[in-house]
């Protein structure tokens, strides 16, 4: 019997799969047509069964029949699994629905491929500094390539939260405070995941869907916290915060997953007008909408209901899929049976998740990302890692770059780039740890197989400089807090050492350096998911180090380890040279000995603004005025928007970084002072490297509309171009201006380009000083 039952059900998977390879090539129409004849076979608990993305655990090859979740699979109630690895364990599950299944529909194998798959980029804050669009599109293209190749059809990503809080860990996996450049860079991970044609996305077997998340308004939790409550005018949501989530749309990407946070007193998984009115209906979105981990259950603790009541309202609202909670399995059919859910509405979430599949090319071919022979091929391939150290190397910040004497009497030079010669100390709790080099959500990472800092510059520099390493200090002096800070194998392995002990051992190893690399900051771990902070400066026991290597009198170069802005006054005060490295991922130790020692010339630009100190957060360049503003330059004056203890101004800018070289920027030329609806200006400036090192430069150009029917910040990114210089060259860049740049919602969320003035800037960061001033009539 068993048998007789285990051929039809691949008779029938084979039909099915027939169909779907006869009609892959043709017509959206004859998609519909397999679907339709698919789901009229589909009883409810199979339509269900589509909408439920349970949590695996690991399953071993050979192991997965055994495992609870393969019963659900063989009964058709699993339309997919994430965080599962390999590509064989894949293969294995992927069997059991095909084969064992009544109708053989294929599951969708998802992952947080967040910042690449084993060959690990920067975190996506330190990517979006590179302000390279073509760098961020291959970083996500050689994720698709790696993913794919071991299994993988589906990433959950990219994070397109805009935050002006860097208490919020999360932070690190999003692009920063701006809109117009999270948008861009939206666009570039879409079409680097899924394929840069519209209408041929996902056809490869290296195409996998994108994921763009956490829709909507995640990164501007109250306090910084995280899960916490979002609470904002539309006004101020369309003008500031909706566009990198709509600019994902435009790209096409194929998913959407919602935000844990609530939206007008609605949790965003329960919020219709969010997921149907906004996504669906005024933005076009075709895809399917995915809750987050346990979404659907969490809004039972939000107070608006029980298991099956918040299931239900997710279902209504325009939610398709339900990740982890089982609240869709274990509700649904009975809320059919009582009227609370129509099958009209469940159908329509059903046919979203099997045409995704379609379109992944999964009924043709279920296996096809599958193939054993690609992960060897295809995987942390010398190719991919070359391009992840490039890549890493455009996303460091120099934030600072001293000039002093080498020795007594001769003339001052600045610190970095260092000689290839000497004695190079590297010190600090971030200097030889191979866990930490990667970053957060690096799921997919060979934690281990990644050199540390220390090792990286030791195996570069061989023969020409000696590399020496103490460590200096622990990470944080709170044993309960190090350990909190690194969860997930990123364990600083803490030293039992006192803290005098651990700091004579590093005064010994500086004596007998030129120079010193203090490798100081955050864990990988302090930053991320559930990793807010309210306090922002480097962590006391290393601050205690930092000092005491200063008063050497050798040079110290502040090698800063971060995810996040932190609070860095008396560092910038006080450390001759800072290099934020944030965490550049599997190569990041070469690529950091490739900026220390001048093969690479920093080009990094902030995407978020650095505070003095946490009490002016949040901090962010593109602020409305108010009515008493500060007046530029000043600090305190008395019934004036400013505090008594700080001035208003940031430590280091949006758009902000140093470079070995220098630039000078002309007067903007506009091709016409004036220009009508229907027209376009164009912003002409010539910028010349005056210094004797090649070198690129992120030239931005801003603009700030002088009058509006309500108020407009007081300057907005809507350009942007990464150059190369060589010293002594000189470049025109020119910026096209049209009425749609300058286009805002109004009052009643009209977008409209409003006649009057513009004030437009360009230069090296947001606080550009040349001028011009354009009128749109």
């Amino acid at each position: 019997m068993k048998k007789i039952f285990k051929r039809t059900s691949l008779l029938m998977a084979a039909t099915f799969m027939g169909i779907a390879t006869m009609q892959a090539q043709k017509s959206p129409q004859d998609m519909d047509r397999f679907i339709d004849a698919l789901m009229k076979k589909m009883t409810v608990e199979e339509k269900i069964g589509q909408l439920n993305l349970p949590v695996t655990g690991e399953i071993t090859t050979g192991q997965a029949k055994s495992s609870d979740v393969a019963k659900k699979i063989e009964q058709g109630l699993v339309g997919g699994l994430f965080n599962l690895k390999g590509v064989s364990k894949i293969r294995d599950v992927q069997k059991l629905a095909v084969e064992n299944s009544r109708l053989g529909i294929p599951l969708l194998f998802g992952m947080d491929v967040i910042h690449g798959y084993e060959t690990i980029f920067p975190i996506p804050l330190g990517l979006s500094c590179t302000w390279d669009m073509a760098a961020i599109e291959k970083s996500a293209r050689i994720a698709a390539i790696e993913a794919s190749a071991d299994g993988i059809s589906w990433t959950f990503s990219p994070m397109v939260d805009i935050s002006r809080d860097p208490r919020w860990g999360r932070v690190s996996e999003g692009s920063g405070e701006d809109p117009f450049l999270g948008g861009a860079i939206a666009k570039a991970m879409v079409y680097g995941y899924q394929g840069t044609n519209l209408s041929d996305q996902m056809k490869r077997n290296d195409e996998i869907m994108a994921c763009v998340k956490h829709f909507a308004l995640y990164g501007a939790g109250e306090a910084g916290r995280d899960y916490n409550t979002v609470d904002m005018s539309r006004n101020r949501m369309f003008n500031e915060y909706m566009y990198p989530y709509e600019a994902a749309i435009e790209a096409g990407v194929g998913s959407v997953m919602a935000s844990f946070n609530e939206i007008d007193g609605v949790p965003a998984t329960a919020n219709k007008w969010l997921m149907t009115d906004v996504l669906r209906k005024q933005w076009g979105f075709k895809g399917f909408v995915v809750t987050d981990f346990t979404g659907i259950s969490e809004m039972i603790e939000h107070g608006i209901g029980d298991l099956q009541t918040v299931s239900a309202r997710a279902l209504n609202a325009g939610i398709d899929m339900d990740m982890v909670s089982e609240g869709f399995a274990g509700t649904l059919k009975k809320s059919i049976t009582q009227g609370k859910v129509s099958m009209k509405t469940l159908d329509a979430a059903c046919r979203r998740i099997l045409e995704a599949k379609y379109k992944l090319g999964l009924f043709d071919n279920p296996y096809k990302y599958c193939d054993q022979n690609r992960p060897a091929r295809d995987i942390f391939t010398k190719e991919h890692r070359d391009a992840a150290r490039k890549i890493a190397s455009e996303s460091f910040v120099l934030l600072k770059n001293s000039s002093l004497p080498k020795q007594p009497g001769s003339p001052a030079t600045p610190v970095l780039p260092l000689e290839k010669k000497g004695t190079v100390a590297v010190i600090g709790p971030l200097g030889n740890t191979r866990s930490n080099m990667p970053g957060t959500w690096s799921v997919a990472a060979r934690l281990n197989d990644y050199p540390s800092l220390y090792e990286g510059l030791k195996e570069m520099m061989a023969g020409k400089v000696n590399i020496t390493y103490a460590k200096g200090s622990n990470l944080i002096s709170d044993a309960a807090y190090e350990e909190r800070a690194t969860l997930f194998g990123r364990s600083l392995n803490r030293d039992n050492r006192t803290d005098k002990e651990m700091l004579e051992e590093a005064l010994k190893v500086a004596a007998g350096a030129d120079v010193i690399i203090a490798a100081l900051g955050e864990s990988s771990e302090m930053s991320g998911e559930s990793s807010s902070r309210t306090e922002l400066a480097i962590p006391d026991v290393q601050r205690t180090l930092l000092e005491t290597l200063l008063k050497t009198g050798k040079p110290v170069v502040l090698t800063l380890f971060t995810g996040r802005p932190l609070t860095l006054t008396w560092e910038q005060k006080n450390v001759p040279a800072i290099l934020n490295v944030w965490f550049g991922g599997s190569e990041a130790a070469y690529a950091i000995g490739d900026v220390l020692f001048g093969d690479v010339n920093p080009s990094g630009k902030l995407t978020m603004t650095f505070p003095k100190n946490v009490g002016q957060i949040p901090l962010f360049y593109n602020h409305k005025n108010t009515g008493r503003p500060l007046k530029e330059g000043k600090w305190f004056e008395k019934f004036r928007s400013n505090y008594l203890d700080v001035d208003n101004a940031p430590l280091y800018p949006f758009g902000y970084g140093l470079s070995y070289t220098t630039f000078q920027y002309s007067d903007i030329a506009l091709s016409t002072p004036t220009m009508d609806q229907n027209g376009s200006i164009t912003a002409v400036v010539t910028v010349t490297n005056t210094g004797k090192r090649d070198g690129a430069e992120v030239v931005q150009l801003y603009i700030h509309d002088l009058v509006g029917s309500i108020t407009r910040p007081v300057r907005e990114l809507k350009g942007f171009e990464k150059i190369f210089l060589r010293a002594g060259e000189s470049k025109t860049v020119s910026f096209k201006i049209t009425p749609e740049l300058l286009r805002f919602y109004d009052y009643d969320l009209n977008h409209v380009a409003e006649s009057g003035e513009f004030d437009i800037f360009i230069g090296g960061s947001s606080q550009a000083k040349k001028t011009a001033r354009l009128t749109l009539k």
